[in-house]
């Protein structure tokens, strides 16, 4: 049993599951302190087999539910295995090869999926007044002008800014933070990189930024897709001194 559990882990940790309680479903703390029920066998049994369940379905392997049980039962009673430890280990490493295959390809699919989304946006956005188009293929429009400096990209400033998506979902906001950011210019995304060294301080630009210019098929964190286009709205607050 021990090493099954062990073997799943590492499979499953491979794949980019972590075997912890972050997976889980969260609940609230004070409903769950009170409806906590007993460390029975079975409610034991059960608890191991839905978190197990879980990370299986996470990692996007295919199984069969009674073989599983089936599995589990004849090592806790004890029944010789039908298949060998090497065996295991070679089933579960072609089972996270198939998972990988098939993330990587929906994956793909997403990102095509949502660079044509992006490309038919820009196209017509780049049409709209005030919005200028660069080489690269950044837009931006100016929403409000400033009369100070513009920094270089080895520069690091300070902003505020405002984050979405093609429909409008918010990813990430300094503003909703009530907390501006400093950063280095020239480690962050092509975009930002290239679109805030047009900027004065005081200035506020709106930012329409293609995926090659942003997180390109990899995207970024859940909510940002491969191949997704963003928008930014930054407010160029100060260049800070070295």
């Amino acid at each position: 049993m021990r090493s099954i559990i062990i073997a799943a882990a590492t499979v499953l940790a491979s794949a980019g599951v972590t075997m912890s309680q972050d997976n889980a479903k969260k609940e609230d703390p004070a409903t769950a302190k009170a409806a906590a029920p007993a460390s029975t066998p079975q409610n034991t049994g059960y608890a191991i087999g839905t978190f197990f369940a879980r990370q299986i379905k996470q990692a996007g392997f295919k199984v069969d539910s009674a073989e599983v049980a089936k599995g589990f039962s004849d090592v806790m009673e004890g029944k010789e295995p039908k298949f060998t430890e090497e065996q295991i280990q070679q089933i579960m490493q072609a089972a996270q090869a198939e998972s990988s295959k098939n993330r990587d390809a929906e994956s793909a699919g997403a990102a095509d999926k949502n660079k044509k989304e992006g490309a038919d946006f820009l196209a017509k956005n780049g049409k709209e007044e005030g919005v200028v188009t660069t080489k690269s293929g950044l837009q931006y429009k100016v929403m409000q002008k400033g009369d100070g400096a513009k920094p270089a990209a080895t520069d690091t400033v300070k902003v505020h800014y405002h984050g979405t998506l093609l429909d409008g979902k918010v990813f990430d906001s300094s503003v909703k933070r009530g907390e501006p950011i400093s950063f280095p210019l020239d480690g962050v995304i092509k975009g930002w990189t290239e679109g805030v060294q047009l900027m004065s301080v005081g200035s506020k630009f709106k930012f329409f930024i293609p995926s090659d210019l942003a997180y390109g098929d990899r995207g970024a964190g859940g909510d940002i897709g491969p191949g997704a286009t963003l928008m930014f709205e930054v407010e160029l607050l100060a260049i800070e001194k070295k």
